[in-house]
């Protein structure tokens, strides 16, 4: 195949096919100004001739009527040959007059709306009905052939699309015809994932299919990544029903950075646990949860997680599990935090925190749903780890192996703490009193070091706050495994701890009573 040259294919033909209509009809208005035919099929020749525009059906290109519900119309010939037909090359030419098939110069689609037809609950023939042929074949086809051929499916590419005709006579460049089809494979590749997934998830339950898709897009490239040699980006998953950090709204503060977007990600998980019926707060650092707590309203939340780490929550992470209001909103604002994030601001409360240019503050609109079924997935050199989401822990599933039945507060206490437990870095120690973590130890080589790490920063929050007794006394404890041996546990009752939740042997089970 010759090498192509920069120099503008001129546009005499276009074929529009699209099931997004946005934009249509000021398109083929360009389009018919530089003398271009347009072809085209359906719904779309229906909004073309609706805007006072001469248009071509394919099947008059074709010589075959569209048929079978409109699945067969463009997968003929006369539309795939005049796509993919090298000009330069002598025998495609030849085969061009030989079979009178004319050159397509400009394909425009967009593609049957799959995933929305899925989200929205139709049923399984709607959706198979909803799954695009003759467009992808198009979109690939162009493509492939985009030395000759200029492909465009994204409708905010039809003003540079008809600027760039405006510029050069009716033509494209070259430049432009690859970027657009980069464009046109990635969205086949996407609108194709998609579909499998859904296959794969929706259609025949399959817990790990054998060829895992993930369609994502970029909305976002990083000042760095983790560490300032690193470059980043932030990719969201395409299609409807996500809901989380990627696509919160930032109110203000200045642009967040790749551990910003992990810490923010981090606390609006672990809050997400929690009814927004309960106020919850909690605060982040470094990717760990250091002050988690309920309380009867958002400021009393907030004021019970800080106290638990005051030193940590410095430069800390915020997210709250309802619309965060003034009064909240001001007592954050005398702690440096770098993330604020919550379902809702309040007017009252943005006025507030304008105050802090820099405090980055995020609206996700709503929580992402702690019970819904997914994956989670961690790269490795060379491959991925999957996993389904660790589900939500309720009170049946903990089993009192002990001879004395925890309280009722205790096991409230144990159920939030065991929440708290599986946010926390391994090896992972929770005290909880009261609705609140009371001391955190995190992400230990050794069980019993997180214990001691923990009963210490229960101690030290106690002096902090001016309370003679360390506010481990009286407290649970949740552990993320179980101890294989008495020493963990004896740090843990030297504390003051009165009862353990522990997983044994892989299954969650329940609280251990000890005496303090």
């Amino acid at each position: 195949m010759p090498t192509p040259t920069d120099s503008p294919v001129k546009i005499t033909r276009a074929l529009l096919s699209v099931s997004d209509k946005t934009g249509l009809a000021d398109l083929g208005t360009a389009l018919a100004k530089h003398g271009v035919e347009l072809v085209s099929t359906g719904g779309t020749a229906k909004a073309l001739r609706e805007a006072g525009l001469e248009v071509r059906d394919v099947s008059d290109l074709t010589g075959f009527p569209e048929m079978m519900d409109g699945r067969v119309k463009t997968l003929h010939p006369k539309v795939h040959g005049g796509l993919l037909a090298m000009r330069d090359n002598e025998e495609h030419k030849a085969a061009m007059e030989a079979h009178d098939i004319g050159a397509i110069d400009l394909v425009v689609v967009n593609l049957y709306p799959f995933a929305e037809t899925v989200a929205s609950g139709a049923g399984r023939a709607d959706i198979i009905e909803n799954i695009d042929i003759g467009g992808p074949s198009m979109v690939r086809s162009a493509a492939k052939n985009h030395a000759h051929v200029a492909i465009v499916t994204d409708p905010a590419d039809y003003d540079t699309l008809t600027n760039q005709m405006d510029e050069t006579d009716g033509a494209t460049t070259l430049a432009f015809r690859r970027k657009c089809a980069e464009k046109a494979f990635s969205l086949t590749a996407t609108y194709d994932a998609m579909i499998s997934t859904w296959f794969s998830f929706g259609d025949q339950n399959e817990a790990f299919p054998e060829i895992f898709q993930v369609p994502v897009r970029r909305v976002s490239t990083l000042r760095y990544g983790e560490n300032p040699h690193q470059m980043g980006a932030l990719y969201v998953p395409v299609g409807p029903g996500a809901q989380g950090v990627g696509q919160a709204e930032q109110v203000q503060g200045k642009e967040l950075s790749y551990n910003n977007l992990n810490d923010a990600d981090a606390a609006l998980e672990l809050v997400s646990e929690f009814e927004d019926a309960t106020p919850a707060c909690v605060i982040v650092k470094h990717a760990n949860p250091c002050g988690v707590a309920i309380g009867d309203d958002l400021a009393g939340a907030y004021k019970r997680a800080l106290a638990c780490d005051t030193e940590s929550a410095f430069g800390g992470i915020l997210a709250f599990n309802r619309e965060l209001d003034a009064e909240t909103a001001a007592l954050c604002a005398d702690l440096f935090a770098e993330v604020i994030i919550a379902p809702a601001i309040a007017d009252d409360a943005k006025a507030v925190f304008q105050a802090k240019k820099n405090l980055r503050v995020l609206e996700t609109g709503a929580l992402p749903d702690a019970r819904a079924a997914g994956m989670t997935v961690r790269s490795l050199a060379g491959g991925y780890l999957l996993q389904n989401r660790d589900a939500m822990l309720t009170s049946d599933e903990l089993k009192v192996v002990t001879k004395r039945q925890p309280t009722d507060a205790e096991m409230a206490d144990l159920l939030f703490a065991f929440t708290v437990c599986k946010h926390v870095k391994s090896n992972a120690i929770i005290y909880v009193k009261d609705g609140a973590t009371v001391g955190v130890g995190a992400g230990q080589m050794s069980r019993v070091n997180s214990s001691r790490i923990a009963a210490w920063k229960a101690a030290d929050a106690a002096r902090v706050a001016g309370d003679a007794e360390s506010w481990a006394i009286g407290s649970v404890v949740a552990s993320d495994a179980f101890f294989p041996f008495r020493d963990g546990v004896d740090v843990l009752a030297e504390a003051g701890a009165t009862a353990i939740a522990q997983p044994v042997k892989g299954i969650r089970t329940s609280s251990r009573p000890m005496r303090a």
